[in-house]
């Protein structure tokens, strides 16, 4: 489930997309980011399904082992606890996972299973799985545990896949630590016997309503914020503002005017941590003392008007 602060990332990028462009396509745009945004549930079911595929190979590998011409005990016998992981299995079973591979036709693993092997590999090897697999601890807890160390260690930070991602939607880049993190919340809440559901992109209509209406009225209103911003910082240039420092400021100027449930301080937080990881060093610090003092601008002119208590 996509939350707040991803769904600012996202309106932050198609804003700069459409003012770097100079394009008034605001439909276009809009529609883009839409598609952006549902996307994200593909790179979801994609890495969640990795754990699958590797199992599934791990299990064509011991197929072929049984059929050596001088097959081992080893062979003849072999450790069965990785293919037969409870958690794993939960995945598997997932109909919604399953439909919905095969709705938006995701046929990534067997097109390129290339980078499946590439994981299987580096898994077979890890200590995390040689410890699994001497493990006598055959519960539930311990197969959760291994599936979530094996996506964190082995999966999620894999430079090759992340490449691989890139190359077939170029936003997958940031959105790869947003859905691994929410991974391992979906692997923490696995249950027994029970078959993962793939739930909602949205937590409920305000957070999709909410793409919409930050992203067009921070476009339709921008010249104005501008204005706002510069009243603020007499001593900088439009041009001497790093250019993702000023959407976030003005992405934060809209929420401010023009969304009155959202409260003053959760915004200025908000848009300080995206600039964290979108911007220079300094402009935690430079976001927030322009916001600071924009917000006790409008409340003293009466125009910022929230709802609700505590909300200032």
């Amino acid at each position: 489930m996509i939350n707040r602060r991803h769904i600012r990332v996202k309106v932050m990028q198609s804003v700069y997309a459409m003012t770097t462009s100079k394009t008034d396509d605001l439909v276009k745009e809009e529609k883009f980011l839409k598609h952006s945004i549902q996307k994200l549930l593909d790179l979801y079911v994609l890495q969640l399904q990795m754990l699958v595929e590797v199992q599934k190979l791990a299990v064509q590998q011991i197929e072929i082992s049984k059929k050596k011409h001088l097959a081992t005990k080893e062979d003849l016998q072999p450790n069965t606890k990785f293919i037969n992981n409870k958690v794993i299995a939960c995945i598997a079973n997932s109909t919604s996972i399953s439909d919905h591979i095969s709705n938006q036709k995701l046929t990534n693993w067997e097109n390129d299973d290339e980078y499946v092997n590439i994981i299987w590999q580096k898994l077979q090897i890890s200590d995390l799985y040689i410890k699994y697999m001497n493990s006598k601890d055959n519960s539930f807890k311990a197969d959760k545990n291994f599936a979530q160390d094996f996506f964190a260690e082995i999966i999620a930070p894999d430079a090759k896949l992340a490449e691989y991602y890139e190359d077939q939607v170029i936003s997958w880049l940031d959105d790869i630590p947003f859905v691994n993190t929410w991974i391992l919340r979906t692997l923490n809440k696995a249950k027994e016997n029970k078959p993962l559901t793939l739930g909602s992109l949205y937590k409920d209509e305000d957070d999709a309503q909410f793409v919409s209406d930050l992203f067009r009225k921070v476009m339709l209103n921008h010249t104005s914020f501008e204005e706002d911003i510069s009243s603020k910082t007499p001593n900088w240039e439009a041009e001497r503002i790093a250019d993702i420092d000023m959407i976030l400021i003005k992405m934060a100027i809209c929420e401010f005017l023009k969304f009155p449930s959202i409260p003053v301080r959760v915004t200025i937080n908000e848009y300080i941590e995206i600039s964290k990881d979108y911007s220079t060093n300094k402009s935690g610090y430079f976001i927030n003392g322009v916001l600071d003092k924009l917000s006790r601008e409008y409340s003293e002119n009466k125009r910022l008007e929230k709802i609700g208590r505590g909300l200032l």
